[in-house]
């Protein structure tokens, strides 16, 4: 029952993130420490998430991951639990916070949190982690890798924006240029390219052109 449960609570923080990597939400979730779910009848099991430093309303992974868990603990009468982090000095602390709080599965959000999901997993075998943007190699048996062909989906983006533009000219920009990050905006430029090839036009991307482009460098 419990890794019937297991599954599902990753299978549906992963199909929002993926969501997510095609359109951000629009509304902000109100994240609370702990939520017992009413819509199903309860069941004995304690999904978790912790975020990385964007926080749980970052209209990003964070915010789709956080919404997926409360879906799917809606839909099976979960209990859940999870723990902001404002910065990577929190990562630690709240992974453990959740553990001894009777988490089954701590879900992690970012490849940020890499190293403190691994120390975890590794301390408590008996416990079931999920980490998402992130693929561990050689795999950890208690770890499930959460990882997506987001260059995929910013493909389609970019076929659309250069099909809509009014101008000729559309642009992206990321968060950092980190692989992570640039892998959406490769598949943006490759969507505008095949787009021009295919209607005999020539849309301009500004902010990447494969290897250098516009940041934030922030989140």
């Amino acid at each position: 029952m419990k890794n019937t449960i297991r599954i599902g609570a990753i299978a549906a923080a992963s199909a929002l993130v993926l969501a997510a990597c095609q359109s951000a939400p629009e509304s902000t979730p109100e994240p609370t420490d702990t939520q017992q779910t009413t819509s199903a009848p309860a069941v004995d099991y304690k999904a978790c998430m912790v975020s990385d430093s964007g926080g749980f309303d970052d209209k990003s992974f964070n915010q789709a991951g956080y919404e997926g868990l409360m879906a799917v603990a809606d839909d099976l009468g979960l209990e859940t639990a999870t723990a902001e982090s404002a910065d990577i000095a929190d990562f630690e602390g709240n992974i453990n916070s959740l553990i001894a709080d009777g988490c089954d599965l701590v879900i992690t959000v970012g490849f940020l949190l890499a190293d403190a999901t691994a120390a975890a997993a590794a301390a408590n075998p008996d416990v079931d982690f999920a980490i998402i943007d992130f693929a561990f190699d050689p795999p950890i048996d208690n770890v499930k890798n959460l990882v997506f062909d987001t260059d995929e989906a910013a493909f389609l983006a970019g076929y659309v924006a250069a099909a809509t533009t009014q101008t000729g000219v559309v642009a992206t920009f990321g968060g950092m240029n980190i692989p992570t990050v640039t892998i959406f905006m490769d598949g943006y430029l490759a969507g505008v390219n095949y787009y021009n090839a295919e209607n005999g036009t020539d849309v301009k991307v500004l902010g990447w052109d494969g290897s250098t482009g516009s940041f934030t460098d922030d989140f």
